[in-house]
């Protein structure tokens, strides 16, 4: 497997980017939207750019696929593991949502919005969140998560409080997906709560 391509950024579009290493040789690595726009400009100079890569091998074809970072990287990885979601549909998913944002769906059982993804349906966003919702944990989003509370407002959670609770539980052997649902409620309903008491107060609930 090809870790990742360094080179100079030639062509740039919303599917594809044009890397040049040093002997001349370019790769076309398909994108999502998400690394697009963390890409946008840099074709205007002679920055050498990173992209870390998966590739697609087949009878008929060889495909080059490009991230921004090794997290979207795993994510995809993890999307094409799931039966029906094929590279094209979970770049689709990784360019409309960032990868915190879609791991987050994930973890919280959002179908509604993963069936908002063209070419995700109800059965295949269902399949989505039973295949991968404990797996997306292990990812680490570093991202601030976001929930809402039962008046309809936007709370922010504390997500290296979270993280913290969530391995604890985990390694006191409970499952990490509904672990996380119960820790997301306890910090929107008490968001200034310290990880040791988050933590006593899950394993009453859980």
């Amino acid at each position: 497997m090809i870790e990742y391509i360094r080179g100079e950024l030639v062509e740039l579009t919303p599917t594809y980017a044009v890397l040049e290493t040093t002997g001349g040789v370019a790769y076309n690595l398909g994108i999502s939207l998400h690394t697009f726009t963390a890409l946008e400009g840099k074709e205007k100079n002679t920055e050498m750019i990173k992209l870390y890569s998966y590739e697609q091998i087949r009878e008929d074809a060889w495909t080059l696929w490009g991230f921004g970072t090794k997290l979207e990287r795993e994510l995809f990885m993890m999307l094409i593991t799931v039966n029906g979601i094929g590279p094209g549909m979970a770049r689709m998913a990784l360019s409309a949502f960032s990868p915190a944002e879609l791991c987050n769906l994930i973890t919280n059982g959002n179908d509604k919005m993963l069936k908002q993804i063209k070419g995700i349906g109800p059965k295949a966003a269902q399949r989505i969140i039973v295949d991968l919702k404990d797996k997306v944990v292990t990812l680490g989003i570093d991202a601030q998560a976001t929930t809402t509370d039962s008046a309809g407002v936007v709370v922010n959670i504390d997500n290296e409080v979270k993280n913290e609770a969530v391995a604890a539980l985990t390694m006191l052997g409970f499952s990490p997906a509904p672990t996380q649902k119960v820790v997301v409620k306890i910090l929107t309903d008490e968001p200034d709560i310290k990880v040791e008491q988050v933590i006593k107060k899950a394993l009453k609930m859980l």
